[in-house]
């Protein structure tokens, strides 16, 4: 049985439109994963992949200073020194106190904070939240690691585009002002 040649053209074009189709869903994607700093800019394909390339590369390099950040202040913890500094990074703003610290980045869109507790101090954690909230910022992901007497809370937070002004430096300002509130009453 032998097939009519124009069916089978008419099959590798189907084949090839519908691989086009999923090579640009996936695109989209990746794409939309990756927070922006230009504004509705209409960017090419190879502009798009080089912003995630770049997007992925700095995740990495942030991911490295917060492990190297996260030993240096376990080893500071362990030897009873609680003088310990934030290594590196895009930091908005940063607090220490005896009991509670807090650095705040802003990565286009999106807000890291990481807010480092004692064991008394885990109320903390729900006050940022609602900090967070109050400001429009939608919370993408929170997680803790417990370390001896140490918490340390991270919270993955999104700023919607319709916020009214620096919504970054306002969570910011705020957040500084609880905790120093905090660290006051000690």
């Amino acid at each position: 049985m032998e097939q009519c040649p124009s069916s089978s053209r008419a099959d590798r074009k189907t084949i090839e439109k519908n691989r086009r189709n999923q090579m640009k869903a996936l695109y989209s994607k990746l794409n939309s994963l990756v927070p922006h700093q230009r504004s509705r800019e209409v960017t090419s394909l190879p502009d798009q992949l080089d912003d995630a390339v770049n997007y992925i590369k700095k995740q990495q390099t942030n991911l490295e200073k917060m492990r190297e950040k996260k030993e240096y202040l376990m080893g500071t913890e362990k030897s009873g020194n609680n003088n310990a500094g934030f290594v590196g990074g895009e930091v908005i703003g940063g607090l220490k106190s005896p009991q509670i610290e807090i650095e705040i980045q802003e990565m286009g869109s999106a807000l890291q904070v990481v807010l480092i507790t004692g064991l008394d101090y885990q109320f903390m954690f729900n006050e940022s939240i609602r900090v967070l909230h109050e400001e429009g910022a939608d919370i993408v992901n929170a997680s803790f690691s417990i370390v001896e007497d140490t918490i340390f809370h991270t919270i993955h937070s999104k700023i919607g585009e319709s916020a009214p002004g620096p919504v970054a430096a306002r969570i910011s300002e705020r957040l500084k002002k609880l905790v120093n509130g905090r660290a006051g009453s000690f």
